[in-house]
C-alpha cells in the first residue's frame, strides 16, 4: 500500500472515529433525554388523571351532600320506606350521572342499592370504615370487577341515621377525557390474578389486550408504579397508576406513550446527524486527500530517488527546507549517495585488484584482454610463476613470502614498454600484457635479470627463479579464456623444463586435454575394472633365485588405450586420486598373494607408495587389517617409497614408516640418487633396502661415472646395514658387474619383463637360477 494511501486512510480513520464517537454520544444523550421527557409526560398524565378523578369526586360529593340534606329523603330513611328510598336514590343518581347509588343503616346493612340486594352487608367495608372514622369517604372501589369513583356520606336527622353513597364508573369517557388532555394512551384494567385481566376502558384498540395482559405480573409487583418502563414488546413507555388494591384485585390506570412518538424527534435528529456526518466525511476525504498528497509528494520523490540510488543511478535530489523532515531525509539521502559512490568505487577497485599487491586481478585481465581483442590489436601475454615458492613460505614463513610477492609485483608494475599492464592471477602467478605481437629473446633475458634480482628476506638474499609461459594474439587464440589457458599450458611446461621460458606451440592443447581426460576418468577406472597389476621379479645375486616381485599398476583406458604409469600416477598425485589407487592396489595385491598361497606359491611382493600414502597415519592400520584378513605374513609385503616423497615431509614419513616397520614389513627407498636426500637423512628412517635408480644402471658397463656412483652407493649402503637393489638391469654385463660390486638384488628386463598375475606361476615353474658371469 502506498504511503499516500496509508496517510489518507489514517486521517480518514481519525475523522470517522471521532465523528462516530461524538455522534453516538450525542444520540445516546438525546435518546436518554427523550426517555426522561417521556417519563415526565407520563407522570404529568398520572397527576392529571388524579385531578380529573378528584374533580369528579368533588362534584359527586356535592350531589350526595344535597341528597343527604333533603328533608323528604331523611323522612324516608327514618320511616324505612324502601320503595320511596329506591325511587329517591334512583332519581338523584340520574340527576348526578351516578352509575351506582346505595343506602345503608348505621351498621352497614344495605337498605337500598342500584347494584346490590337489600338486607346485605356493605359491599365496600374499607370505604365504610374510613367514612365512620372520618365522617365521609371518597375513593375508588371495585364492584363486579369494575372500578368506581365512590363517595360515602352520613345522613343526619339530627343524629346519623344512615349512610348514603354514589359512584361513577371509571370508563371510556374518563380515559378519553384524559387522552384529550394529555395526548397519552390510557387503559384501565383490573388484574384479579396475573393471568386474569378485566379490560375496563382503553384508548387502545381491542388488539392491544394481549399486550396489556403481559404487564400483569410486573404491574402487580409495582414495577411500573415506581418508574416508567418499556412494555415487554418494547413499543410503549408505560407508567402504572394504582387506582385500587386489595388482596384479590388490583386496578391500574396504565398510562402509555408510543415509542414511535417518543423517539420521533430523535429519529429525525438521527437522520440529520447522519447527513451532517456524511458531509463532514466528504469534506474530510477531500482535506485528507489534499493533505496526504501535499505531505507525501516530497516523500514519494525522495523514495523514488532512493530507489534509483539503490539501482546505481546518480540522481539530483529535490530541494527541501533543511529544517523539515523531508529536508533532513533529502540531506541523508545525499550523504548516503556519496557514501555509496565511494564504497562502490572502493569495492570495484577491490573486486578488480589483488588485496596483497594491489595489482589488477584475473577479472581485470579478462576485461582488458577482451577489449584488445574487440579492437583487433595484436598483443602478447606472458604468464609468470615463482619456482619453489612453497619452499620460500616453508623456510621463511608466510609473512616474508608475502614480502616476496609484493616486491615482485612492484617490479612488474615498473616495467617499461612494451609492457602495458601487470596482473596477479593466483598465489605466485602473475601476468604481463605487452603491446607487441612477439617479445624478443633479449627482452626476455633483460626481464628475467631484472625480476630475479635478489630480495633480502630475514637478512638473507633470495634469488627468484621464474618460469614464464608466452602466448600471442591472434596467433594463439581468439578469446581471453583460450589465451590464458594456453599461457598456463606453456607455463606448466616451463616449470618442468630446464629453459624457464616456453612459448606456446600448437598441439600442446591436446596434451593438456589428454591430462584432463585422464584425471576425469581415473576416478572411475577402479569401478570399471580398467586397472590391473603386473609383476616384475627380483633375484638375489647370491643364489640367482627369484626372491620377490614388484607390483606395477597398469591402466588400459577404454578409448586412449594403454596409459603409461609414469603418466597417470603423476596425474593421480596432482588430482588427489592417488590414495584411492593405493587402497585398491594394496587390496588387490593382498588378494593375489592369498590366491598364490592357496596354489602353493609363497612369494613376496613389493608395492610402491606415494607421498600422500607415506603421510597417511591410517596406512599401518589398513595394512595390518589386510594381513589379518588374507592370512598373510608381514614378510610377504615390501613397501617402496621414492626419496622425493619421503623428503616432502620427512617427520610425517618417519612416523608412518616406523609404524609399518613395527608390523614386520620391509621398507625400501626407490629411485635413490634422483632426489635431494643423503644417506645421513635416510638413516633417520627404518629403511631396509635402497633401490638404485635405473638411470645409473642402464649404461653401467659403458659409463665410468655411473659405475663410480653405483659403487659408492653400494659401499655406503652396506656400511649402514642396508640391502641394495639395482633396477634397470638389461644385459648380462651389467648383471655381472653389479654382482662383483656386491649388489644384493637385481631387477630388469634382462631377468624378466613385468607380467600379468596369471603368468607368474608358469614362469616360476619354468625359470632356472640366474648365473652372473660375463
Amino acid at each position: 500500500m502506498r504511503f499516500r494511501t496509508r496517510l489518507m486512510l489514517v486521517l480518514l480513520t481519525v475523522v470517522v472515529v471521532s465523528q462516530l464517537a461524538t455522534g453516538l454520544a450525542f444520540l445516546h444523550a438525546t435518546q436518554q433525554d427523550a426517555f426522561a421527557k417521556g417519563n415526565q409526560r407520563l407522570e404529568v398524565g398520572a397527576r392529571i388523571l388524579n385531578q380529573v378523578l378528584e374533580s369528579r369526586g368533588e362534584q359527586l360529593r356535592d350531589n350526595v351532600t344535597i341528597l343527604a340534606d333533603d328533608f323528604g329523603f331523611k323522612s324516608a330513611v327514618s320511616s324505612q320506606d324502601n320503595d320511596t328510598l329506591r325511587s329517591v336514590l334512583a332519581n338523584h343518581g340520574d340527576r348526578a350521572d351516578a352509575d351506582m347509588v346505595l343506602l345503608s343503616d348505621l351498621d352497614g346493612e344495605l337498605l337500598a342499592s342500584s347494584h346490590h340486594p337489600a338486607q346485605t352487608p356493605m359491599p365496600f367495608p374499607a370505604l365504610f370504615d374510613t367514612a365512620r372514622q372520618q365522617g365521609s369517604a371518597v375513593d375508588v372501589v371495585i364492584a363486579d370487577g369494575q372500578p368506581y369513583e365512590f363517595v360515602l356520606l352520613p345522613v343526619y336527622a339530627p343524629n346519623v341515621i344512615g349512610w348514603v353513597g354514589m359512584g361513577f364508573l371509571i370508563d371510556d369517557a374518563v380515559v378519553e377525557e384524559i387522552n384529550a388532555l394529555t395526548g397519552l394512551d390510557i387503559s384501565v384494567v383490573n388484574y384479579a390474578t396475573p393471568q386474569t385481566l378485566t379490560f375496563i376502558a382503553s384508548t387502545h384498540p381491542q388488539a392491544e389486550t394481549e399486550t396489556l395482559a403481559r404487564l400483569g405480573s410486573a404491574a402487580m409487583d409495582g414495577a411500573y408504579s415506581l418508574t416508567s418502563q418499556m412494555s415487554p414488546d418494547d413499543r410503549y413507555l408505560t407508567y402504572a397508576s394504582v387506582l385500587y388494591s386489595d388482596g384479590e384485585n388490583q386496578t391500574f390506570a396504565l398510562i402509555q406513550l408510543s415509542r414511535n412518538e417518543l423517539l420521533a424527534a430523535y429519529d429525525d435528529l438521527q437522520w440529520q446527524l447522519l447527513a451532517i456526518v456524511a458531509l463532514i466525511l466528504v469534506f474530510a476525504l477531500a482535506v485528507a486527500a489534499w493533505s496526504a498528497r501535499s505531505i507525501s509528494r516530497p516523500l514519494v520523490a525522495l523514495a523514488d530517488a532512493a530507489r534509483r540510488i539503490g539501482q546505481g543511478e546518480r540522481v539530483t535530489l529535490p530541494e527541501e527546507s533543511p529544517r523539515s523532515e523531508a529536508g533532513l531525509l533529502a540531506g541523508t539521502l545525499s550523504s548516503m549517495q556519496e557514501d555509496i559512490a565511494q564504497r562502490e568505487a572502493t569495492l570495484r577497485h577491490q573486486s578488480r585488484h589483488d588485496l596483497l599487491t594491489d595489482l589488477p586481478n584475473r577479472m581485470s585481465a579478462l576485461e582488458d584482454i577482451n577489449q584488445r581483442i574487440q579492437a583487433a590489436q595484436p598483443f602478447t601475454l606472458l604468464r609468470l610463476a615463482i619456482k619453489d615458492f612453497r619452499t620460500i613460505n616453508d623456510t621463511f614463513g608466510y609473512e616474508l613470502g608475502d614480502h616476496v610477492l609484493v616486491t615482485l609485483a612492484q617490479r612488474l608494475r615498473a616495467q617499461p614498454a612494451p609492457v602495458q599492464s601487470a596482473y596477479r592471477l593466483a598465489s605466485d602467478e602473475f601476468l604481463l600484457l605487452m603491446d607487441v605481437p612477439y617479445a624478443s629473446p633479449d627482452w626476455h633475458r633483460r626481464l628475467r635479470d631484472d625480476l630475479s634480482t635478489p630480495i633480502e628476506l630475514d637478512k638473507s638474499l633470495i634469488s627468484l627463479t621464474l618460469a614464464m609461459g608466452e602466448v600471442s594474439y591472434p596467433a594463439h587464440g581468439q578469446s581471453a579464456q583460450l589465451l590464458l589457458r594456453r599461457a598456463d599450458i606453456a607455463l606448466d611446461l616451463a616449470r618442468h623444463h630446464p629453459h624457464a621460458h616456453q612459448r606456446y606451440i600448437e598441439g600442446q592443447d591436446e596434451r593438456h586435454l589428454r591430462q584432463l581426460t585422464l584425471i576425469r576418468d581415473l576416478r572411475d577406472a577402479v569401478s570399471n575394472n580398467e586397472l590391473w597389476m603386473a609383476y616384475q621379479p627380483k633375484v638375489t645375486t647370491q643364489t640367482g633365485q627369484v626372491c620377490q616381485f614388484e607390483a606395477l599398476m597398469r591402466w588400459r583406458h577404454p578409448s586412449l588405450g594403454f596409459v603409461p604409469p609414469d603418466e597417470f600416477i603423476g596425474l593421480a598425485e596432482r588430482s588427489g586420486n592417488i590414495r584411492q589407487l593405493s587402497q585398491w592396489m594394496l587390496e588387490h595385491v593382498a588378494a593375489q598373494l592369498y590366491q598364490w598361497q592357496e596354489e602353493g606359491y609363497r612369494v613376496s611382493v613389493a608395492v610402491n607408495l606415494s607421498a600422500s600414502d607415506v603421510s597417511d597415519s591410517r596406512l599401518a592400520r589398513q595394512l595390518a587389517d589386510l594381513l589379518e584378513r588374507y592370512q598373510l605374513a608381514a614378510d610377504q609385503f615390501s613397501l617402496e617409497v621414492t626419496e622425493s616423497a619421503v623428503m616432502q615431509d620427512i617427520d610425517a614419513a618417519a612416523r608412518t614408516l616406523e609404524e609399518l616397520s613395527q608390523l614386520g614389513v620391509s621398507i625400501a627407498i626407490d629411485d635413490y640418487g634422483t632426489g635431494y636426500s643423503s644417506l645421513a637423512q635416510l638413516k633417520r628412517l627404518p629403511v631396509n633396502e635402497l633401490k638404485i635408480d635405473k638411470s645409473f644402471v642402464l649404461k653401467l658397463d659403458t659409463q665410468d661415472d655411473d659405475l663410480t656412483i653405483v659403487r659408492s652407493t653400494i659401499e655406503m649402503g652396506h656400511s649402514l646395514g642396508l640391502r641394495i637393489v639395482a633396477e634397470g638391469v638389461e644385459n648380462a654385463a651389467s648383471a655381472a658387474l653389479l654382482n662383483r660390486l656386491g649388489c644384493d638384488y637385481l631387477q630388469g628386463y634382462w631377468i624378466a619383463k613385468p607380467m600379468p598375475s596369471d603368468e607368474v606361476a608358469p614362469w616360476l615353474n619354468s625359470v632356472e637360477p640366474f648365473i652372473f658371469t660375463h
